[in-house]
């Protein structure tokens, strides 16, 4: 069972990986576009309307890119927390518990100093959860590129947190950017849900029953009010993680494996084509500084992030009520906090749903991918240099075995690199 649950976390960091940079190269091409003499058919193209008149929608695309195609992600995330939640690392009330605990610090903190800081500006009465998510893909991105010598631990870590983190974000949508609830309609998205339950409790696995389900919960929600990409959650959160005897692998890690490569290769880069077109000129840059709604972004992420990861996790330990990660020190726990303060994904869709009818919003979304670039590069420097502390100890330990002549490695953490293909585990000390 560990190996199974080992091999598909190792699986999940290179798909997310991938997914990271692709999102990067989105992000990047909206930018170019959108401050370039061509900047009218970038607005053209996100404000053009797909309408399916008989279901009375009438969205653009950067309204299906927010709403449709982050169901995906949201779908592939709720499947990736239920089965961390019976089979992996959150399964193990001990191995849970700082991520956790890191993780309740990671929103409490940035929402507090967003409030406070935009306390009085307009949108800012739901605007101060725009810095409490962890953009996973990006931040798992960043430690597989500068983060490979730090042992397994961290990624384990990371990767945890950041599930209970947009877990927590999702919770916030749903209290936050629902007014006007439908009954009827919600009922209609719990039969939808009854259903799949129901479905996967009976062994059933047709798609012919679930397709359906999905694309009518998505809809139910919609039109009750509720944002549309909490029904991806709902899904995955029904779907049946373990094995039965003699089936080789439970639905959802089926599922994962199906729709983990649409989520990360296009759902969320072409989310970040129409999310982050953001017009960056001298003036922006002065107003990031200036403007309190930009600096109640910034100072959330970049100060709110790493102080409630760090100091959460540092107070939990130091209390006995949680264990560092083997091999990892406080330095490398620092370092993990710092990449926390990537927000991108769903720190713009929740300013685009926080800010819709502020002027500000645009600043707010330069805010989140300015800070989100500033975190990644500090975050990618600490990373760097603590790689190089724990391989000059690894390295200090081979040459004393050798000279000893001594085959065996000492216990400790462990490293995880993948060399044209095949993985090869180096044992490791973290302080």
């Amino acid at each position: 069972m560990i190996t199974r649950v080992h091999s598909e976390l190792s699986r999940y960091l290179r798909t997310e990986t991938f997914g990271g940079a692709l999102l990067l190269i989105a992000a990047a091409i909206a930018l170019l576009w959108v401050n370039s003499p061509w900047a009218a058919s970038y607005v053209s193209m996100t404000e053009t309307v797909v309408a399916i008149p008989p279901l009375h929608l009438d969205l653009t695309l950067a309204d299906w890119a927010e709403d449709g195609l982050l169901a995906v992600f949201f779908f592939v995330a709720g499947l990736e927390l239920k089965r961390e939640l019976v089979v992996g690392e959150l399964a193990d009330r001990r191995r849970a518990t700082l991520p956790v605990i890191a993780a309740i610090g990671g929103v409490i903190t940035p929402a507090l100093i967003a409030a406070v800081v935009g306390f009085g500006i307009p949108g800012m009465e739901r605007g101060w959860a725009i810095p409490v998510a962890t953009d996973i893909a990006f931040a798992l991105a960043v430690l597989a590129l500068t983060g490979s010598r730090i042992p397994a631990g961290a990624r384990v870590f990371l990767l945890s947190l950041a599930v209970v983190d947009d877990l927590m974000a999702i919770v916030v949508i749903a209290v936050l950017f629902t007014t006007a609830v439908s009954l009827l309609w919600l009922l209609v998205a719990a039969g939808c849900f009854a259903g799949w339950s129901m479905g996967q409790r009976a062994r059933i696995g047709t798609p012919w029953l679930y397709v359906p389900l999905a694309l009518v919960s998505w809809y139910a929600l919609h039109e009750a009010g509720i944002h549309p990409t909490l029904a991806g959650v709902a899904l995955g959160l029904l779907t049946r993680v373990r094995p039965d005897p003699g089936e080789r692998r439970a639905p959802a890690t089926r599922l994962e494996h199906l729709f983990q490569p649409v989520s990360a290769g296009l759902c969320v880069p072409l989310f970040a084509l129409f999310a982050a077109g953001v017009p960056l000129n001298p003036t922006v840059f002065g107003e990031l500084y200036t403007n309190r709604l930009a600096l109640a972004v910034i100072l959330g992420l970049l100060v709110g992030k790493p102080l409630g990861i760090f100091g959460m996790s540092w107070v939990a330990i130091r209390l006995g009520v949680a264990k560092r990660p083997s091999g990892l020190g406080w330095r490398d726990m620092f370092a993990l906090s710092v990449l926390g303060a990537i927000g991108f994904t769903v720190s713009l869709l929740v300013a685009e749903l926080a800010l819709a009818d502020v002027a500000d919003v645009e600043l707010a979304k330069a805010a989140v991918l300015v800070t989100s670039m500033a975190a990644s590069l500090a975050g990618s420097a600490l990373l760097l240099r603590r790689g190089r502390v724990h391989q000059a100890r690894r390295d200090a330990r081979a040459l004393e075995r050798e000279q000893d002549g001594g085959t065996n490695d000492p216990p400790g953490g462990g490293s995880l690199r993948d060399h044209g293909g095949h993985r090869e585990r180096r044992r490791s000390n973290g302080s």
